[in-house]
């Protein structure tokens, strides 16, 4: 079983450091609001992924991936929620680069915690990798439902060890980071990024 479970691990940390919208929303939060704010950003989004796996091994998460209506209403909403979080960036990146966090963290569309866990819960491609991959890294040896909840779990710390890591990276560079030009450059691909994501979750036929 532990062979098993290195080789899910090995997968489940690929997948978490391909780069994408969650790293696209943190992003945002530590430029515009600094560090305390992006590892609540974090947190909502660790939430999220337990409100999927916990769908998941209910069979709720099973019943929306086949759900053709299901899946396109939650996968336009979150592409919506995505398309304004970047829209949003955009607009404020100039006010960003010349205000205090404290005083931008107040336009950033709501707290950082509920900011993470909507465009989390809002993505239901995360309900298509768990009922569709997760199973396949299940070790056998385990209860159907045990398996799958250790592999949520699992897929949850990482993702909070790599976001979290690359929050404190970004706090290292703030020098560098809150030079007006840099933050206006990184507002603008933070904000492209974002609206990006939402296009391809809105125009992706699965």
């Amino acid at each position: 079983m532990l062979t098993h479970l290195m080789a899910a691990i090995g997968v489940l940390g690929l997948l978490t450091v391909v780069p994408g919208p969650d790293m696209a929303v943190v992003t945002r939060r530590a430029l515009l609001a600094g560090r305390g704010d992006a590892l609540r950003t974090v947190g909502g989004i660790a939430t999220g992924l337990l409100i999927w796996g916990a769908l998941t091994v209910a069979g709720l998460a099973a019943v929306l991936a086949a759900s053709p209506a299901a899946y396109l209403a939650v996968k336009l909403l979150g592409a919506a929620y995505l398309v304004f979080l970047g829209a949003q960036a955009l607009w404020q990146h100039r006010r960003a680069a010349a205000a205090p966090a404290e005083s931008v963290s107040r336009a950033t569309g709501g707290g950082p915690w509920r900011t993470g866990l909507v465009s989390n819960v809002l993505n239901p491609k995360i309900a298509v990798f768990y009922t569709g991959l997760l199973p396949a890294l299940a070790p056998p040896q385990l209860p159907a439902a045990w398996a799958m909840t250790l592999l949520v779990l699992l897929h949850t710390a990482l993702t909070l060890a790599w976001l979290g890591s690359y929050v404190l990276l970004l706090s290292k560079a703030a020098p560098a980071l809150h030079r007006p030009w840099v933050r206006r450059a990184l507002g603008r691909t933070t904000g492209v990024a974002l609206i990006g994501f939402g296009l391809v979750i809105a125009t992706a036929s699965g």
